[in-house]
């Protein structure tokens, strides 16, 4: 489990230090989220800011929390080094560059938007960020679904989001009622058979 460790070395690790480092990786990251797990990987590991096992625990209590993944990581590293400080640093860093450069694109954007050239590169784009999100799907997906019937879950929740167009809210709330359901039905013939 993740347990923060403030020790000497991490006291003399400046708030600006870690700002820089995550403004670095915020700004060199094309993707984001699960695209940036090597290079803060490598940032972190090369400063001895991180152990080798630690990032796995990291990494998951960022998926686990609500928001974004590479935010949840930069806050949960950040409180690492230094506390509540350093996630506000390490937060401002990594998300920094993206606000600029969006505030620069959609303040360019509004003048180039009807043009023929502007149109044909987004059209271009969009396959490349479909395969930009659909490639770490498939990776978590292959990692996640063990079972046939967790590849089952994630077809049909897949059909109900993309075809039938069935809220993802939904069907977590219908999952977690049946995973409950289950627990409870075979915790009881647990107990009947013991």
């Amino acid at each position: 489990m993740f347990v923060p460790r403030f020790q000497f070395s991490y006291a003399m690790i400046s708030l600006w230090n870690i700002f820089l480092v995550f403004m670095k990786i915020g700004a060199f990251t094309i993707g984001g989220g699960y695209a940036m797990i090597p290079i803060i990987k490598d940032e972190l590991e090369k400063r001895h800011w991180i152990d080798e096992d630690e990032l796995p625990d990291i990494i998951a209590l960022a998926q686990s929390a609500p928001g974004i993944l590479a935010v949840n990581v930069s806050i949960f590293t950040g409180y690492k080094i230094r506390g509540v400080k350093g996630s506000i640093a390490a937060t401002i860093g990594s998300v920094l560059p993206s606000f600029l450069i969006i505030l620069a694109i959609a303040m360019a954007f509004s003048n180039f938007q009807d043009n023929p050239l502007v149109i044909r590169i987004f059209k271009g784009i969009r396959p490349v960020v479909v395969s930009l999100i659909a490639a770490p799907m498939i990776s978590m997906a292959r990692k996640s679904n063990s079972t046939w019937w967790a590849w089952l879950i994630s077809g049909l929740s897949l059909v109900a989001v993309a075809f039938l167009r069935i809220s993802p809210i939904y069907i977590i709330m219908v999952l977690i009622v049946l995973a409950v359901t289950f627990t409870m039905m075979k915790e009881r013939k647990a107990e009947k058979l013991s």
